[in-house]
């Protein structure tokens, strides 16, 4: 398994836990809102690199 596969399944897992533990729109917020300010976090060339590598990825 690969480091990115853990981190998908930890991630599924976390949300699932969260959904059950929280009220739908508390779980919903943390879920969406780590990611977002994950990215608000990054440097502005490390979300141009980013973008350029989630776009060879999608084969454009």
């Amino acid at each position: 398994m690969t480091n990115r596969a853990k981190v998908a399944a930890g991630g599924v897992a976390v949300g699932v836990i969260l959904l059950w533990l929280l009220p739908f729109w508390a779980a919903l917020l943390v879920i969406v809102g780590v990611p977002v300010g994950a990215y608000l976090l990054l440097d502005s060339s490390q979300r141009k690199r980013l973008r350029r590598v989630s776009r060879k990825q999608l084969g454009r």
